[in-house]
C-alpha cells in the first residue's frame, strides 16, 4: 500500500490577544505635566522622554499651522484649534453692565485669537 506524501499544514500560531485597555482611573484634580507623561509613557511603552519628545514635536507642529496661511490644527477625534483675526476696535462711550453708568471703552487693537472647537469624539466622551 502506498503511504501519501503530502505536508500537514501546520496550524497557525493563534494572533496575540489584544492587549486589554489601559486601567485609568479619574483624578480627582487637574493632572500635572509630568503625570501625564508618566501615564503615557507607562501605557504605551515608550520611554518617557519619548513622550516629552512627541509633545514638543506635535506643539511645533502646531505653532507651524496656527502661523502659516491655513491657521488650522487638528487633533484627531479630540478638537480642532483654529486663529481668528478680530478687528481693531474704536473707543466708544457705554454703559457699565455693573453701576449703569455711561463710560468710555478703550479702543482696542487688531488681534489673533485662538479658538478651540470639540470634535465629536471629544463630545462622546462627555456625553
Amino acid at each position: 500500500m502506498a503511504k501519501k506524501t503530502t505536508k500537514k499544514k501546520t496550524a497557525k500560531k493563534a494572533a496575540k490577544a489584544a492587549a486589554p485597555a489601559p486601567k485609568i482611573t479619574a483624578a480627582s484634580k487637574a493632572r500635572t505635566k509630568g503625570e501625564i507623561y508618566r501615564t503615557l509613557a507607562e501605557h504605551t511603552g515608550m520611554k518617557r522622554g519619548d513622550v516629552v519628545r512627541m509633545f514638543d514635536i506635535m506643539s511645533a507642529m502646531m505653532e507651524k499651522d496656527l502661523n502659516s496661511k491655513v491657521g488650522v490644527f487638528n487633533v484627531p477625534g479630540l478638537m480642532r484649534v483654529k486663529v481668528v483675526k478680530k478687528p481693531a476696535t474704536k473707543e466708544r462711550m457705554g454703559k457699565n453692565p455693573f453701576t449703569g453708568e455711561m463710560q468710555k471703552f478703550a479702543a482696542k487693537p487688531a488681534r489673533k485669537v485662538v479658538r478651540i472647537r470639540p470634535l465629536k469624539g471629544l463630545k462622546d466622551l462627555v456625553a
